[in-house]
C-alpha cells in the first residue's frame, strides 16, 4: 500500500491486515504449485499402474495408513506415541548440543587458546557417519536411551559451533572496543555485545543442526528401540509396508518444517532486532 507526500512523491506503508488475509505473493503461489504438481503426478503414476503397489501406493492408501496407525497404532503404540517419543529425543539432543555448543563456540571464536584445545576433536570427529559413531556408543552406553541422545547430541555439536564461531568473529571489533571502553565486564560483553551480534547467524546454524540432527533420528532408533517415527519407518521397511514407510516419512517432514518454523519465530522474539532490519532495507 502507498500514499502520496509532499512533491509528489510516494511512500509505501505496511499493510495492516493479519497475514493470513493478505493475498498470497507470486513465490506463495509458486511454491504451492510445486507441491500440487508434485502430488499430481504421484497420483497420476500410481492411478494408471506406472509404479508397482508394492513400492509405491496410492494416496488413498497411505492416507488410510495413516488413519489406522493413528486410532489402532503401530506395533502397540500409536502415532501419536511414535512422533512424541522421537520429538522427545530430538529436543533432548538438540538442546544438550545448544548448551554445550553455543557457549563452547563463543569461547573458540574469542579465544585462540581455546580454538586451539578443541578444533582438533571437533574437526576429527564431524565427519564421521553416524552410523560408524553409533557402534561405538552402543559399546560404552548400551542400547538404551542414553546412547540415542549421545549420538543425536553429537550429530547437532560441530554445526552449532562452528556458525557460533563464524558469528563471532564476523562482530565488528569496534562495538567490542568501543563497550571495554565504558568499563563492561566480561559478562556484559557475552549478552550485550557478542550474543545479540551473533544471533542471527547462530540461529542459522542452530536451524542447519537441527535438520542434520534429524536426518540422524533413524539410525538412533534401529537399535533397541520400540517407540519412534524412526523406528516405526524401519520396522515397516522389513515387512514392505510402504504405506506406512511413505506414511512415516510425510509426517517425519512435516514435524521438521514445524519445528523449523517454531525456531524461526523463537528468533524473531529474541532478537526483534532482526525483524527492524529486515523491514527498513
Amino acid at each position: 500500500m502507498t500514499e502520496k507526500v509532499d512533491g509528489g512523491a510516494v511512500r509505501a506503508f505496511a499493510d495492516p491486515r493479519p497475514r493470513w488475509l493478505k493475498t498470497p505473493s507470486r513465490y506463495q503461489m509458486l511454491s504451492a504449485c510445486s507441491v500440487a504438481f508434485m502430488f499430481a503426478a504421484w497420483v497420476f503414476v500410481t492411478e494408471f499402474g506406472f509404479a508397482n503397489e508394492l513400492f509405491l501406493p496410492h494416496p488413498a492408501a497411505v492416507f488410510n495408513s495413516f488413519i489406522k496407525v493413528a486410532t489402532k497404532g503401530y506395533q502397540g503404540s500409536t502415532l501419536l506415541e511414535h512422533v512424541g517419543t522421537s520429538l522427545y529425543r530430538i529436543m533432548a539432543g538438540f538442546s544438550l548440543a545448544c548448551l554445550v555448543g553455543i557457549p563452547l563456540g563463543i569461547a573458540m571464536g574469542v579465544s585462540r587458546a581455546a580454538n586451539a584445545v578443541f578444533n582438533p576433536a571437533i574437526e576429527f570427529y564431524r565427519p564421521l557417519p553416524p552410523l560408524g559413531l553409533y557402534t561405538l556408543l552402543v559399546m560404552w552406553l548400551g542400547i538404551g536411551e542414553e546412547s540415542k541422545l549421545a549420538l543425536l547430541f553429537l550429530a547437532g555439536l560441530p554445526g552449532i559451533i562452528i556458525a557460533t564461531i563464524q558469528a563471532v568473529t564476523t562482530i565488528d571489533p569496534i562495538y567490542v572496543r568501543a563497550a571495554r571502553s565504558l568499563g563492561a565486564t566480561r559478562r556484559q560483553l557475552l549478552f550485550q555485545v557478542y550474543l545479540p551480534g551473533a544471533g542471527p547467524i547462530i540461529l542459522t546454524g542452530m536451524r542447519i543442526s537441527l535438520g542434520f540432527t534429524y536426518t540422524v533420528l533413524v539410525a538412533a532408533e534401529i537399535v533397541a528401540a520400540t517407540a519412534g517415527i524412526g523406528w516405526m519407518i524401519w520396522d515397516a521397511a522389513k515387512f514392505l509396508l510402504s504405506d506406512v514407510v511413505i506414511m512415516g516419512l510425510i509426517v517425519l517432514g512435516l514435524t521438521g518444517v514445524m519445528l523449523d518454523v517454531i525456531m524461526r519465530l523463537v528468533g524473531k522474539l529474541l532478537m526483534p532486532w532482526t525483524r527492524r532490519q529486515r523491514t527498513n532495507a
